[in-house]
């Protein structure tokens, strides 16, 4: 039997995949349910926003997804994670320009608790979907 992200994401995926292209189809994706509560995708990116069609950066940073901070802005690490890493780097003397930034699901997942939106761990078949979409 076909994988949920053999199935569900195969329709999003595009033949070309530069990351331009892919930061475009990430959010017309459904191939998973986590797109239904998010606002947005969160797409990875250098901290000055950028995405080239050939990236040349030192490091890769993946965090397991965004937070509700990333889902409202559209970008990620730019939540108390996100200023957790960057004091790192800063410790580490690693120019944070040069760190692409992703997550391994492109959508928050979140559960209500009065007002706010707690996170919640995606689950196997979410992560699988997203693996196409870098």
């Amino acid at each position: 039997m076909p994988t949920i992200a053999k199935i569900g994401v195969s329709p999003f995926v595009p033949v070309d995949r530069t990351l331009p292209v892919l930061r475009e189809a990430v959010q017309r994706c459904h191939g998973c349910d986590l797109y239904r509560n998010a606002t947005q995708a969160v797409f990875g990116e250098l901290e000055t926003g950028d995405t080239p069609k050939q990236l040349k950066v030192a490091i890769m940073m993946i965090g397991e997804q965004p937070g509700n901070q990333e889902d409202t802005e559209g970008r990620p690490f730019v939540g108390p994670a996100g200023k957790l890493l960057d004091k790192c780097l800063e410790e580490a003397e690693i120019d944070r320009r040069k760190v692409y930034v992703t997550n391994t699901v492109k959508h928050f997942k979140w559960e209500p608790r009065g007002k706010l939106r707690i996170h919640k761990k995606p689950n196997l078949k979410e992560i699988h979907a997203c693996r196409p979409l870098a």
